[in-house]
C-alpha cells in the first residue's frame, strides 16, 4: 500500500499532475500540496524527417508517450489516479494538425513548428507587392487613430514558424483536408486542442487563449481567430476550435484510459507555462528560458504591446476575467547548438563545458555563430566558427558557443530595454542551459542585471500544474504559489561590461560575415 494511503478509512493524500510536451523531451512530474516532485517520468520525442527541411511528429506514437509518461510518473510516486486532483498540459507551441470532424482521422502528421515546407510560400509573401499595400494602409491607419492594433500589421512579416503559412500549404496541398474542409468536416488543432480530443474521446474540441495567440493566426487586440489573414491565405475559418481560459475546466478524461476519469484542469503553452511556474505574475517580471531555443518573456499586465523589430505580443494566460499579456523574443538553436557540440565530442558531459570555458581566460578571438535552424530575419545566414587558429583547443570552441549564448541574450534582453515602456523587474531563468554556471555569470554581468534560477529547471510542467491547481482549488490562489518558489542560486553582475566589449565586437562582426550566405 503506497505510504500516501492513510490508516483507518482517513481520504488519501491530492496532488496534481502537470506534463510539458516538449519539442525534444516529453516530461511528466506529480506534486504535492507544497510543489514538490513525488514522481516523474520523461521520454523523448521522436521527430520525423520525411524531407529536407520537414519536421513532423507521429500523432498516434505522441499520443502513446503521452499517456505513458502519466501513468509511469504516477506509478513512480507510489499513487493511484484516483489521487490526481487535476491535470494540467504545456505543450510546444504553433505545431498542429487537421483530422477529419467525423472520422477522428487526422489528414497528415503534425507539422512541426521548426518545418520549413512553407519556406518559398513565405519568401513569395514577403516580397509580394500585396504586403507592401498592406504595410502602407495599416501605417496611415495607425498615424490617424495612433491605435497599437495596427502597428503590428503595418511592419507584418511571415516566417516558417508561423502556423498561418504551413495551414496555407496544407489547404493547398493536402486534398483530403481542403475537401473537408468545404463541408465543415476539417478540424485544426496545436498539440494541446489534439491531447484534449483524445483525452474525452472526441467530446471535447478547444484550445486556450496563450496556445491560440502563439499560433500567428490569432488576432491577440480582439482575442479572436483573425479573419482577414485567413482571407489572405485561403484558410477556411470553419476549422478552428474554441477558445477557453488557460486555467479551467476542460473535463474529464476518458475512465478508459487510466481507470479513473481525471479531471483536465489547464492546458497552455510551454513558454507561457513556464512563465507562471516563475511566479512572474506583475508587469515587468521577465522570464528567460534557456532550452533547445531561448525565449524572452515580459509580463506587459493589461497592456499589449504591438509586434516591434524582434518582439511581439502574446496573450500569457486568461483566468476569468484576467487576461495577462506578455511580449516575447526568441533565439534559435541554443541548448541545440550545446547538443551538437556534444554530439561531435567536444565534450562528453554537458556539465564539463563551464569548467573548460572557466579553464582559460578567453576564446583566443574565437567566434561561433549559431545557425542551424532557418532565421526568420536571415533565411541564409549560415553556422560557423570564426578566427580558429593552429593554437586553438576543445576548450576554445567551447567557451566561443557558450559566449555566443550570452551575447544573444544581451543582444535581446538591449531591445526589450529600448522597446517595451514598462519598468523592468525581476529576471528569472529556467531550462537546461540555465544549469550552466558561465552562461548566467556571463549573461548578468553584460545585462548588468541579477538573475534568478530555481531549484526546479521543468518549470512549463510546474507552471502547468500550478494553473491545473488554481482550477481545482489544490491552491487557493497566486499569493500562496508564490511562497512555495524555491530558489537555488542567484546570479548577480561581477565584472563591468567593458570587459566583454572586445570579445562582443568580434561576435558581431562574425555575425555579419555569416548572414546572406
Amino acid at each position: 500500500m503506497p505510504c500516501e494511503q492513510q490508516e483507518s478509512g482517513a481520504a488519501p493524500a491530492r496532488y496534481v499532475v502537470g506534463v510539458d510536451v516538449g519539442s525534444t523531451v516529453l516530461k511528466c512530474h506529480v506534486y504535492d500540496r507544497a510543489a514538490a516532485v513525488r514522481g516523474s517520468s520523461c521520454r523523448k520525442v521522436e521527430s520525423l524527417y520525411p524531407r529536407p527541411g520537414w519536421v513532423e511528429l507521429d500523432p498516434e506514437v505522441l499520443w502513446s508517450q503521452f499517456v505513458g509518461v502519466i501513468k509511469e510518473a504516477v506509478q513512480a510516486a507510489g499513487l493511484h489516479m484516483r489521487q490526481i486532483d487535476g491535470l494540467g498540459i504545456a505543450t510546444q507551441r504553433a505545431t498542429f494538425i487537421t483530422w477529419h470532424k467525423r472520422t477522428g482521422k487526422p489528414f497528415h502528421n503534425f507539422i512541426s513548428w521548426q518545418d520549413l515546407r512553407s519556406a518559398e510560400l513565405v519568401n513569395s509573401w514577403n516580397k509580394s507587392l500585396l504586403l507592401k499595400v498592406i504595410h502602407v494602409i495599416f501605417t496611415v491607419l495607425h498615424f490617424l487613430t495612433g491605435s497599437d492594433r495596427y502597428l503590428a500589421p503595418s511592419f507584418l512579416t511571415f516566417s516558417t514558424q508561423q502556423t498561418s503559412m504551413k495551414l496555407s500549404w496544407v489547404f493547398k496541398n493536402i486534398h483530403e483536408a481542403e475537401e473537408a474542409a468545404k463541408k465543415n468536416n476539417c478540424c485544426f488543432g496545436t498539440v494541446d486542442t489534439w491531447l484534449l480530443y483524445r483525452l474525452t474521446k472526441g467530446s471535447v474540441y478547444a484550445t486556450d487563449y496563450s496556445n491560440a495567440s502563439a499560433t500567428g493566426v490569432f488576432e491577440p487586440f480582439m482575442k479572436c481567430w483573425n479573419p482577414t489573414l485567413c482571407y489572405l491565405l485561403s484558410i477556411p475559418m470553419s476549422i478552428y476550435p474554441p477558445v477557453k481560459d488557460t486555467s479551467f475546466n476542460f473535463g474529464s478524461a476518458d475512465s478508459e484510459i487510466f481507470g479513473v476519469p481525471v479531471p483536465i484542469m489547464a492546458v497552455v503553452a510551454d513558454q507561457q507555462s513556464a512563465m507562471f511556474g516563475e511566479c512572474c505574475f506583475h508587469p515587468g517580471d521577465i522570464k528567460l528560458t534557456m532550452g533547445t531555443g531561448g525565449f524572452w518573456n515580459v509580463n506587459t499586465g493589461e497592456h499589449l504591446f504591438a509586434s516591434q523589430r524582434e518582439l511581439y505580443p502574446l496573450i500569457g494566460w486568461k483566468i476569468g476575467e484576467e487576461v495577462v499579456y506578455l511580449t516575447e523574443g526568441c533565439m534559435s538553436d541554443m541548448g541545440s547548438a550545446i547538443k551538437w557540440a556534444q554530439d561531435i565530442d567536444l565534450f562528453t558531459n554537458v556539465d564539463e563545458t563551464a569548467k573548460m570555458a572557466r579553464s582559460i581566460v578567453d576564446s583566443q578571438g574565437v567566434c561561433f555563430v549559431p545557425g542551424f535552424q532557418v532565421s526568420v530575419h536571415d533565411p541564409y545566414l549560415c553556422a560557423s566558427f570564426m578566427g580558429l587558429k593552429p593554437s586553438t583547443t576543445r576548450n576554445h570552441l567551447v567557451r566561443a558557443i557558450l559566449e555566443s549564448v550570452a551575447f544573444r541574450n544581451k543582444r535581446l534582453y538591449d531591445i526589450i530595454v529600448k522597446k517595451v515602456r514598462i519598468p523592468l523587474q525581476t529576471i528569472r531563468a529556467d531550462g537546461g542551459v540555465s544549469n550552466n554556471s558561465f552562461v548566467m555569470q556571463m549573461t548578468s554581468d553584460l545585462i548588468n542585471k541579477k538573475i534568478e534560477k530555481p531549484a526546479n529547471a521543468d518549470m512549463s510542467s510546474l507552471g502547468a500544474a500550478f494553473l491545473a491547481g488554481l482550477a481545482s482549488g489544490f491552491w487557493t490562489d497566486k499569493e500562496q504559489l508564490k511562497k512555495l518558489r524555491q530558489i537555488e542560486a542567484v546570479f548577480e553582475p561581477q565584472k563591468d561590461l567593458e570587459e566583454y566589449k572586445p570579445a562582443m565586437d568580434a561576435w558581431l562582426q562574425a555575425m555579419k560575415r555569416s548572414l546572406n550566405w
